[in-house]
C-alpha cells in the first residue's frame, strides 16, 4: 500500500496516528533529531524504541482507544480511595528504580505489554501520567528519603535498577521478593587511563550497589552487562561467558528485555552473570535462568 510520510523539528509535539489504530509507526533520525513518520500495514514489524515512542507520546490517544482511565488531577495527587494501606495491599508490583532513565523506560514499556503492575521512581509525576497514562504508578521525590521509599515500595514483590545510584535504606525492602540490578560494573573495572578516572565514581557506586543488593537478603539477579549501546534489540544473539563483559557490548534494548526475563525466575539466594551481545541464541528465557540457578548452586 502507499505510505506517508512527514518529517518535523519538534518530534515532542508531533503525534502520527492513522484512523486505524493498525495503520501506525514512526522512525528516528537520532543523528538529524528529526523524526520521519510513516504509517503502513501492522503485519510489518516496528522496532522496539517505536513501541516506546508510540506508547510515550501515543499515551493519551491510546488510553481513549483502549478505555483506560483519565488522568490523575493536574497537581499529580492520588484520592483517598488510591491510598490504600500498606496492610490492604498485595505485593503484586514491579517497582523501576529509574522510570526516566532510557533503559528504565524500555523496562517499562516491556511490563506494560506484559500486563504488569508497575510503580516508578521519577522527578516529575505530571510528566510520567501524560507519558505513561494509568499503566504506571510514578512515585516523584529523593530516593533516599525514607518515607517516600517505603511508600514507593508498598505492594511490591520485585525491584528493578535499571542504573547504579538509586539502592538505600534496606530496611525498607523488607518483604521484597527478588531484587534485579543492571550493573556496568564489570565495564568500569576493564576502563584505564582517562576513561578510568571518568568513570571512577560510577564504578564506586556500582560496586556498593552490588554489596549492597548481595548483603541484603533478599533473592537477587545481578545482570553485569558489557558497555551499553543505542542498537536495535533482538537481531543479535547473547555471549554469556566469564569476563566478556568487560570488553563486549549490549544493546539497551537486550538489556531491558533481559531485565524483564529475569523477573520470571526467582533464585533461591542470589545470581550474578555476564552478558554482551554474541552469536549464542536464547529459546527459552525461563528455562536458562532455571538452567543458570542450578548450576550456580552446585
Amino acid at each position: 500500500m502507499g505510505s506517508l510520510s512527514v518529517c518535523v523539528n519538534q518530534p515532542s509535539k508531533f503525534l502520527c496516528f492513522s484512523p486505524c489504530p493498525q495503520l501506525w509507526c514512526r522512525n528516528w533520525n537520532w543523528k538529524s533529531n528529526k523524526r520521519s513518520l510513516t504509517c503502513f500495514s501492522s503485519q510489518k514489524k516496528i522496532g522496539f524504541m517505536d513501541q516506546i515512542l508510540d506508547y510515550i507520546e501515543g499515551g493519551p490517544k491510546l488510553r481513549k482507544w483502549y478505555g483506560a482511565p483519565e488522568l490523575l488531577p493536574k497537581d499529580g495527587s492520588l484520592s483517598e480511595e488510591d491510598m490504600s494501606s500498606e496492610e490492604d495491599e498485595v505485593r503484586d508490583a514491579v517497582l523501576v528504580t529509574d522510570g526516566d532513565n532510557e533503559i528504565g523506560q524500555m523496562i517499562i514499556l516491556s511490563l506494560i505489554i506484559k500486563r504488569t503492575r508497575i510503580k516508578a521512581l521519577v522527578k516529575d509525576k505530571r510528566v510520567a501520567m501524560e507519558a505513561f497514562g494509568t499503566y504506571v504508578e510514578p512515585i516523584a521525590g529523593d530516593a533516599r528519603d525514607r518515607s517516600l521509599l517505603k511508600k514507593a515500595l508498598s505492594g511490591v514483590r520485585a525491584v528493578i535498577c535499571p542504573n547504579e545510584g538509586f539502592i538505600s535504606n534496606l530496611e525498607s525492602w523488607k518483604g521484597l521478593q527478588h531484587v534485579i540490578l543492571l550493573s556496568q560494573l564489570s565495564v568500569y573495572r576493564g576502563s584505564s587511563g582517562v576513561q578510568a578516572i571518568v568513570t571512577a565514581n560510577a564504578r564506586k557506586q556500582a560496586e556498593q550497589d552490588e554489596s549492597l543488593v548481595m548483603a541484603s537478603g533478599i533473592p537477587y539477579t545481578i545482570i553485569r552487562t558489557g558497555l551499553l549501546v543505542n542498537a536495535p534489540g533482538g537481531n543479535q544473539g547473547f555471549n554469556f561467558k566469564e569476563g566478556c563483559a568487560s570488553q563486549g557490548k549490549l544493546s539497551k534494548e537486550d538489556a531491558a528485555f533481559i531485565c524483564v526475563e529475569a523477573l520470571e525466575t526467582v533464585p533461591q539466594k542470589g545470581l550474578i552473570f555476564e552478558v554482551v551481545n554474541g552469536k549464542d541464541k536464547v529459546m527459552d528465557w525461563k528455562e536458562w535462568f532455571a538452567t543458570l540457578i542450578d548450576k550456580s548452586q552446585v
